[in-house]
């Protein structure tokens, strides 16, 4: 049997005996101690850029509830300020920048991303998580994707409707192509260094991508995601991928062109369906809605078990098909943890 942990032997394609399971945003607010952290320390990138906070909060559901993935706290924005966008993280509003790139002339003062240089502290919080787990969960890295970046560079914050990235593909297409193509070049080095410093799976938010109609994602998003891929492979062609978008369902057979190795499915889609859509061939992940989490002890453990019986005995990564949500009682996270590593096949 092989010493390598399961989400990683599952992510590269091997059956095992159960699904591994882990949770997006399974660091975080709904978590007592990482509340009590968040008093002590309440700006957002003092948590996730210091290392060792970084660290302490990565590990707290690990030590709660051992999950096969472990994922670093960070924040897709974090690359930004290394290529020459600054932001900075709110606690009720969210990312801000200032001034949000508008222009050509900004888009061209922009300039690569050196991880060494404007992320050192990613490669202590990684390479410490891999110390800290061994083999007995999988560290898991994350990058935003050049779409979804684009909109909060654009924007300059959270959107509901996306009306001036879009206002910009569809009357100034050269600008956000030029701009999108620095961001993806930027991704794809910085997904490389978090492999370097200890990622072995790493997963791609394209977060808002969902906004896009299927015509425009294949335009400004998929092009895109390819590119990140494309030269994360050519370094590190045994790293698996991940890439996620929220209200994936119009665009679920795309996302499977974009050289993926696992497409992480949202919870609007029956996990049956997506696999039939996707092809056999390609892994998923998910897809239980994170507000299951405030059903019953049996509620929960139905739902897992529907979930883990569509999606079958083969390439499946249990997760939700979003985040937890803030007041998630941290007794049903640990049912959902405990009834998935029960199942056999």
């Amino acid at each position: 049997m092989s010493d390598l942990p399961c989400l990683l032997r599952v992510a590269r394609g091997e059956m095992l005996e159960r699904p591994p399971v882990w949770m997006m945003r399974q660091a975080g607010r709904y978590m007592k101690v990482y509340r009590e952290l968040r008093d002590k320390y309440p700006g957002f990138r003092e948590r996730s850029e210091n290392a060792d906070l970084a660290i302490e909060i990565s590990l707290q559901p690990w030590y709660a509830f051992q999950p096969d993935g472990v994922i670093m706290f960070s924040d897709i924005l974090t690359p930004l300020p290394g290529i020459g966008i600054p932001f900075d993280i709110i606690e009720s509003k969210g990312p801000i920048i200032d001034p949000p790139i508008r222009s050509l002339e900004q888009v061209e003062k922009l300039h690569p991303l050196n991880p060494e240089e404007s992320l050192p502290f990613i490669k202590t919080i990684l390479s410490t998580l891999r110390q800290e787990v061994g083999n007995k969960s999988t560290v898991l890295g994350f990058v935003g994707a050049p779409w979804t970046l684009a909109a909060y560079a654009i924007e300059g914050k959270s959107s509901k409707n996306y009306a001036v990235i879009k206002s910009m593909a569809f009357s100034e297409p050269d600008i956000l192509h030029q701009f999108l193509g620095k961001v993806a070049d930027a991704i794809a080095v910085y997904v490389r260094y978090q492999i370097d410093c200890g990622a072995q799976v790493v997963q791609m938010f394209d977060s808002w991508a969902g906004e896009l109609s299927p015509q425009d994602y294949e335009t400004f998003a998929l092009p895109y995601q390819k590119r990140v891929v494309e030269q994360v492979k050519a370094t590190h062609p045994d790293t698996p991928l991940i890439l996620y978008i929220s209200g994936s369902a119009g665009v679920l057979e795309r996302m499977g062109q974009s050289g993926v190795d696992i497409v992480s499915v949202d919870w609007t889609v029956d996990m049956a369906e997506a696999r039939q859509r996707l092809g056999q061939q390609m892994k998923v992940q998910g897809n239980i809605d994170p507000g299951v989490l405030f059903g019953s002890p049996e509620f929960i453990k139905q739902r897992i078990h529907d979930t883990v019986n569509k999606a079958g005995n083969n390439g499946h990564i249990l997760n939700l098909g979003h985040g937890v949500l803030v007041g998630t009682p941290e007794e049903s996270v640990r049912v959902f943890f405990e009834t998935a590593k029960q199942i056999r096949y």
